[in-house]
């Protein structure tokens, strides 16, 4: 297999961004990154990704938005070069999204509609993968297998997700591309983002607070490592690149997230016992836009692309424990 191909990674100092690009850095491929480094989290974990995938000589950096018509001008360069983007940038956070919705028109789907224009007649480009989300399935549709649904959302955030969904689906048909969407399952691990609930609670425990439980704990989730997540993309990934011209171009949606789900009060346990005592907890409602449970089909998944989850919830996140040890130690 060609060993030199040209990636854009949107988001490439995010948490999957930087797992993508490092994992394709690391077979000899050419990674062009961009991200706008926002603050919506710590800039420091961001700038930390970025500083080790800089590391690498094959990795070519733009600190722009998907937004900035600068950013096109200086990527035509590489136009006719790209073989495969994934695209992982933009407005995450469910929450967040009820208090700002228009953040997530304008960095979720205005950004994806100017990154497929500028594409869409380019014929090296093999596919497209997009970061789509498990919260695409609101409250009732849970354990369902990928397939593109007339869904009720619950948050704007997954309203957004749907909509790149819909998008996506128009572009394929009209410009005869893949464009494949990419449902995430709660994904942890190393080099994580620092907003999500396992990271603050491990920050509000090390400062001996008390950390808030939504709905009691009993959410559920499919907790997904993000080693399991980014082998399963590249599998995906084999694929689309084996299957190129052979078929006519696609643009479904496929889960990805570990099939077994857990509590968030089991999660909270595990957490525990690698912290080596228990956290002070306040036991809260439910938030508005929480969805209950989530639970990774991934029946279609296994059959066609192979996947495999190595990781459990309790293995997974004594390896993030182990990383997050050593990043605040380096932080002080």
């Amino acid at each position: 297999m060609n060993n030199n191909r040209k990636i854009l990674v949107t988001g490439a100092a995010g948490f999957i961004g930087f797992h993508f690009a490092e994992h394709e850095l690391k077979k000899g491929n050419t990674v062009i990154g961009v991200d706008n480094l926002n603050n919506y989290y710590d800039k420091k974990v961001k700038t930390s990704r970025l500083k080790i995938l800089k590391k690498y000589e094959n990795f070519i950096f733009f600190k722009m938005s998907l937004l900035d018509e600068k950013f096109y001008k200086a990527l035509k360069r590489y136009y006719s070069d790209i073989h495969y983007i994934i695209h992982l940038a933009g407005q995450a956070g469910v929450r967040h999204s009820i208090k700002y919705p228009e953040e997530y028109i304008k960095h979720n789907i205005l950004t994806y509609i100017k990154l497929l224009e500028f594409f869409k007649l380019s014929k090296k480009l093999k596919f497209i993968f997009y970061a789509s989300s498990s919260s695409v399935y609101g409250e009732k549709n849970s354990n369902k297998k990928s397939i593109l649904l007339n869904n009720k959302p619950v948050s704007v955030y997954a309203a957004s997700k749907i909509s790149m969904e819909l998008i996506s689906n128009v572009y394929s048909r009209l410009y005869n591309k893949n464009i494949i969407g990419l449902r995430f399952f709660t994904v942890f691990g190393p080099w994580g983002r620092p907003d999500m609930s396992y990271f603050k609670f491990f920050n509000m425990a090390l400062k001996n607070k008390t950390i808030e439980v939504f709905n009691y704990g009993n959410h559920s989730r499919s907790f997904t490592f993000i080693e399991d997540l980014i082998n399963n993309i590249s599998y995906m990934k084999n694929y689309y690149l084996r299957n190129f011209n052979k078929n006519k171009a696609e643009s479904d949606v496929y889960n990805l997230g570990n099939p077994k789900a857990e509590s968030l009060n089991r999660l909270i346990e595990i957490m525990e016992k690698c912290h080596g005592k228990k956290f002070k907890k306040k036991y809260v409602e439910k938030q508005p836009g929480d969805v209950l449970k989530t639970k990774a089909n991934i029946d279609i998944e296994i059959k066609k692309f192979k996947f495999k989850f190595m990781y459990s919830l309790n293995t997974g996140m004594e390896k993030f424990y182990m990383w997050y040890k050593n990043y605040k130690n380096q932080l002080r």
